[in-house]
């Protein structure tokens, strides 16, 4: 075990630069790095989600700025989804062109929800919470949820509308995440991007 873990966490942590700090939680990379150990992948994998990570992250931060900092990478297998919010069509566009752009990526999911200014001011505080209540609820429940292999599963919540993200086992898997993510309290939506693969 340890012979995958390091090389992983190493990854993790040695593709991180100050461009993409908004989107660094020292906390989280580790939490991720521990869960890739269980995972049905390679580190190989693993390290080359977190290189396109990186590049995307680092792009979308240098050419488009601060206004999109709310915005959100997962990738999973070489394929991104994109979340978050911004004020524009053309920002969401332009997010999404960059993540094309980036070698290797598969497939682009740009799930990122634009809103005016004015709707995104209208209770922010308030959706920032909740968004993070959900996405913690998500992962107490779907680990706590028979045959729902949590490790494989990312999910993010923008203003209680739900993307779940990576690879389920089975349909039957699948289908028993969305009902627990959409037994929760404040979870208006749900949208898979999950792709069902089982086992090699």
């Amino acid at each position: 075990m340890q012979k995958i873990f390091y090389p992983v966490l190493l990854a993790l942590l040695c593709h991180v630069t100050p461009a993409q700090a908004f989107d660094f939680n020292p906390l989280g990379y580790v939490k991720s790095a521990v869960e890739a150990v269980a995972e049905d992948r390679s580190s190989a994998d693993i390290g080359k989600d977190t290189s396109i990570k990186a590049d995307i992250v680092s792009k979308i931060t240098d050419q488009m700025g601060s206004d999109v900092m709310s915005v959100s990478t997962d990738v999973y297998e070489q394929d991104v989804m994109l979340t978050g919010m911004v004020e524009t069509n053309k920002q969401k566009q332009q997010a999404g062109t960059i993540a094309k752009s980036v070698k290797d990526v598969k497939k682009v999911y740009n799930e990122i929800i634009v809103h005016k200014k004015t709707d995104k001011d209208k209770g922010a505080v308030e959706g920032f919470v909740d968004d993070t209540v959900i996405e913690k609820k998500i992962n107490a429940l779907l680990l706590d949820g028979k045959n729902v292999n949590v490790t494989n599963f990312r999910w993010r919540s923008v203003g209680g509308h739900v993307f779940l993200f990576g690879r389920a086992l089975s349909k039957t898997e699948l289908n028993k995440a969305i009902k627990i993510v959409k037994g929760i309290k404040g979870v208006s939506q749900v949208t898979s991007r999950v792709k069902v693969k089982a086992k090699k």
